[in-house]
């Protein structure tokens, strides 16, 4: 076998190997978000998270999990069986993924503060609107979490809710959701001024309320979280961002990788066809 043949054989089956790894990730992501879709119960008693937007990671998971998987796929059958259009259909799919997110990382970095204004008025409609549609609970769930992840309150501070028509039942006692409650600030858990019965984790004393169809609010003037989720995520950006950039850089590399073999080994699979070994 000459060295050429040698080259697109170790191509070949270094393609293979690497798709069916991802393959096999993916179909464990996909698997993972409809555990969550379908028994979130458990779930949540297995993560141990309570505020957590169930709904839009399940089905966030099994998109990312089906993607990866097709993908995957056409690598691993083109690649093994040598198929150029296959290959081609590969390297394609891969292109416009790596395109589209140049152009993501491109329009992020230009339309900063049209972004930044424009996700201030979602977030401010969600706390506006808090509890006023239960069809609408997903983003209320997702802010929920932002504002436990980040030990944060409102959009620019816990004020944001005080005019909250679902939180006002008492003009004399501002409330806001329990997903600002500081549970670092003490150790009596008979804070929660429960609006409506619901449900609570086995955490403990310093048992964290899961979200439920039910309403569940704290005193702004208890332990609550001070500062508002604006400044909380601009220094999570700030002290995360060499983790982002890095990664991004090494999902683009990982793409531009598998572009160049699998275009590589399409464009050269006419000139040694008949001598390439084969396993099939």
């Amino acid at each position: 076998m000459s060295a050429q043949d040698s080259c697109l054989s170790l191509i070949k089956y270094l393609l293979f190997v690497f798709n069916l790894f991802f393959f096999v990730l993916g179909s464990l992501i996909f698997c993972f978000g409809i555990w969550i879709l379908v028994d979130k119960t458990s779930f949540v008693s297995f993560v141990g998270l309570s505020f957590m937007p169930l709904q839009i990671w399940s089905k966030a998971l099994a998109f990312s999990g089906v993607l990866t998987m097709a993908l995957a796929l056409l690598g691993c059958v083109g690649a093994l069986k040598e198929l150029r259009c296959l290959l081609g259909l590969y390297f394609g799919m891969l292109l416009l993924l790596f395109v589209t997110q140049i152009t993501l990382g491109i329009l992020i970095s230009t339309q900063k503060t049209r972004l930044e204004r424009k996700v201030k008025d979602i977030v401010q409609e969600t706390i506006q609107n808090y509890r006023s549609d239960p069809e609408k609970s997903a983003a209320e769930e997702s802010w929920d979490y932002v504002q436990f992840q980040l030990r944060c309150c409102g959009w620019n501070s816990p004020q944001d809710w005080f005019r909250v028509p679902s939180l006002s039942n008492n003009e004399s006692v501002f409330r806001v959701p329990c997903s600002c409650y500081n549970s670092s600030g003490t150790n009596d858990s008979a804070i929660f001024d429960m609006i409506s019965l619901s449900q609570f984790s086995r955490g403990g004393p310093l048992a964290r309320p899961r979200h439920s169809a039910d309403l569940c609010a704290v005193p702004a003037n208890s332990y609550t979280y001070r500062e508002g989720c604006a400044r909380s995520l601009q220094k999570w950006l700030h002290n995360n961002l060499i983790s982002i950039v890095g990664i991004c850089l090494g999902v683009g590399l990982l793409e531009l990788s598998f572009m160049t073999l699998s275009i590589f080994l399409c464009r050269n699979l006419d000139q040694v066809y008949d001598r390439l070994a084969r396993y099939r």
